[in-house]
């Protein structure tokens, strides 16, 4: 339970700040940071995994399918960041790393569809009840 609210409120405020500073990049690299806390693994070597392989690791680990979730939620927001700091080929192994940990955990992120304006809402609504309250 730990793992999810930090990973939520990590979540909440890069959204926040990315509404304000308005800087794609950054608001990917500071998801997929808190993804790597969130599987207790170095973020940058976890992401730079194949898409079935990410999944693979993560079910051996033994992640809550809980975490799976939003860990896959989590990604591919960062694909929306990606895609809009003109990262094309990174945003596109984002997005199907998020898709193969869905499929392997059997979550349907199919509403997670458009960009960032369209997904930070939903991921909003989704981990609200995750962020303890200030």
């Amino acid at each position: 339970m730990k793992m999810l609210m930090d990973l939520a409120t990590a979540v909440m405020r890069t959204i926040t700040l990315q509404s304000t500073q308005k800087d794609p990049e950054e608001a990917a690299r500071s998801l997929e940071e808190a993804v790597g806390q969130a599987v207790a693994l170095d973020g940058g070597a976890f992401l730079a995994l194949a898409p079935d392989s990410i999944a693979q690791i993560m079910q051996v680990m033994g992640t809550d399918p809980g975490v799976s979730e939003y860990v896959a939620r989590s990604i591919l927001l960062a694909s929306a960041y990606q895609a809009e700091a003109g990262n094309a080929e990174l945003a596109t192994l984002r997005r199907d790393q998020a898709r193969a940990i869905a499929e392997a955990y059997g979550h349907d992120i199919s509403d997670m569809q458009g960009g960032s304006q369209t997904m930070e809402p939903i991921l909003t609504e989704a981990l609200a009840d995750f962020v303890p309250e200030s």
